[in-house]
């Protein structure tokens, strides 16, 4: 069903810009329907200052915090590894030895020339030729 129309009419503002008038360059606020600049709020600058110096302070200690965590996981990885190395000396030697074989033939074959296109050049090369030797 279609809404019914509103019968109530809105006031226009006469003390508002008239038409044609310029628009000053401001915050316009449609609540109460003014234009201008709004009020900063009077607060102390010392306490703002105050307020970003112990935030920066929070977000240094985070940081000290994240960084010790991460020395004290690096430390825990190494003395592992140390103790692993230790009891196993065989079984450490042979995996290093499989990754740097992986690694090299991985390498090795990133290196050599690619030869995919090579069927086709020598198509052409051959009909270049046959081509050549009828003319």
């Amino acid at each position: 069903m279609p809404r019914r129309k509103s019968t109530e009419t809105t006031t226009l503002d006469t003390k508002g810009a008239k038409i044609g008038e310029p628009i000053p360059k401001a915050v316009i606020d449609t609540n109460t329907a003014s234009v201008g600049v709004p009020r900063q709020s009077d607060h102390d600058l010392a306490e703002e200052v105050g307020a970003l110096r112990k935030q920066i302070g929070t977000l240094q200690q985070q940081v000290l915090d994240a960084a010790r965590s991460a020395k004290g996981s690096a430390g825990k990885a190494m003395r592992q590894t140390e103790a692993a190395v230790k009891l196993y000396p065989a079984s450490t030697l042979l995996l290093i030895a499989a990754v740097a074989g992986a690694l090299a033939f991985a390498g090795r074959r990133a290196a050599l020339p690619r030869r995919r296109h090579q069927p086709a050049l020598r198509e052409l090369r051959d009909l270049y030729d046959t081509i050549r030797e009828r003319i």
